[in-house]
């Protein structure tokens, strides 16, 4: 049990810096321009180096290690973070500047995340917990993690200025890689893993897509998993901080985002005894629906008590989503691989808002934050509709066994 709950500290405090990213990035580039156009490029072109060394890194995860690389890739984290408020010490920032840090930062940011989902079953396999347990426990976590970092970095915004975040954000990413240096635990491979030999480090990343051909179930989750993040993240990432950067009040954004992760915690904590009641196809339907339902009546832009209500029902919705992926994955990918195909979410995470968030920062611009957000939500209600009446899905359930 002790390295199950080290792990969880790991995560804890790596999403909390992270989550603190969430809302700094967005507000310091709308801050410097004025421009939702700005900020959603920014993000996107930042994107660019988790899209194309996603792949890379789960090969190095598979190859060198699940633990060791969730302590090296968070500590390099650390030293891209502080560049930003060392660097604006000498020099006003830019968009120029923003985007070539951004780019470093992003090249290795998502990697200890990848590593410590791969590293799950190991040490949840040492507390003799089952995997719907561990990972509705990991998810549950993270998203109080997530709920957290927003608010501290809206506070440290609006109390110091937003280079105060930066410098805690680094600090909780410093923690993180301590954790999970305390963890001790075999790394399980399944005993017939062939070694990677003279193949190529390409062909050994891609076989972490070539995996989805052959397994869909989990094909077919990843299918919502990329209608949402390329319709839905883009409302949190550039729609709401433009309305409420306009409005001159990141306090209420912080506190809907830390309502929807703290709902989100508990969906995700709620998740094991959903099985019990639930099939694997049904619980996706009930949070693809209960994402995008929400999200009419808070394109409204309704006063806060209501937009909290709907972000709460949201977040709570989306909870199971991350625990139901990761016991899929870890239940139908061979452990030798299991670091390439996580790397695959990481990547869809990173490539589905790119295009998104740039279309959505413009059309924000040009039409103004209501309309889009109407937009927005038809749209996930749309997909979701579309992807939740998918014969397909029973597949799903035979990974429930």
């Amino acid at each position: 049990m002790k390295q199950f709950v080290r792990l969880q500290l790991a995560s804890v405090a790596s999403i909390i810096a992270g989550s603190m990213m969430f809302l700094t990035m967005p507000w310091l580039t709308i801050k410097l321009t004025g421009s939702a156009t700005m900020a959603g490029l920014v993000i996107a072109v930042t994107s660019i180096p988790g899209l194309l060394l996603s792949p890379f890194m789960g090969s190095l995860i598979d190859s060198l290690g699940r633990r060791k690389m969730a302590i090296v890739v968070e500590a390099i984290t650390v030293l891209t973070t502080i560049a930003y408020p060392i660097l604006n010490g000498f020099t006003p920032l830019t968009v120029p500047l923003l985007l070539l840090m951004g780019v470093i930062r992003a090249t290795f940011a998502g990697g200890s995340m990848t590593a410590r989902k791969s590293l799950l079953p190991d040490v949840a396999r040492e507390a003799k917990m089952t995997l719907d347990k561990g990972n509705s426990i990991h998810e549950s976590l993270a998203a109080a993690a997530f709920a957290t970092g927003p608010a501290i970095a809206s506070m440290l915004i609006a109390t110091f200025d937003v280079m105060a975040a930066f410098w805690v954000s680094a600090c909780f990413m410093a923690l993180s890689a301590f954790f999970a240096w305390t963890v001790r635990v075999h790394e399980h491979k399944e005993d017939d893993a062939k070694e990677r030999g003279d193949e190529s480090w390409f062909s050994y990343a891609a076989q972490g897509f070539k995996a989805l051909g052959k397994l869909p179930s989990v094909l077919i989750i990843f299918v919502i998993v990329i209608c949402l993040a390329l319709l839905y993240i883009p409302s949190e990432m550039v729609v709401l901080p433009k309305y409420y950067e306009g409005i001159g009040d990141p306090q209420t954004l912080g506190f809907l985002l830390m309502t929807m992760a703290l709902a989100t915690s508990v969906g995700s904590l709620l998740f094991a005894r959903f099985t019990k009641y639930l099939s694997y196809a049904n619980i996706l339907r009930f949070t693809g629906f209960g994402v995008a339902l929400p999200m009419v009546p808070m394109a409204f832009l309704p006063p806060t008590p209501i937009m909290l209500l709907c972000g709460l029902v949201l977040g709570f919705a989306w909870g199971p989503m991350p625990p139901l992926l990761n016991t899929v994955i870890q239940r139908k990918v061979p452990p030798s691989m299991r670091g390439r195909v996580f790397s695959v979410e990481m990547t869809i995470w990173n490539a589905a808002p790119m295009i998104s968030m740039v279309f959505a920062g413009a059309a924000v611009d040009a039409f103004g934050v209501q309309p889009v957000y109407f937009w927005i939500a038809g749209l996930v209600l749309l997909a979701v509709t579309i992807v939740a009446f998918q014969p397909a899905l029973k597949e799903l359930n035979d990974v429930d066994v």
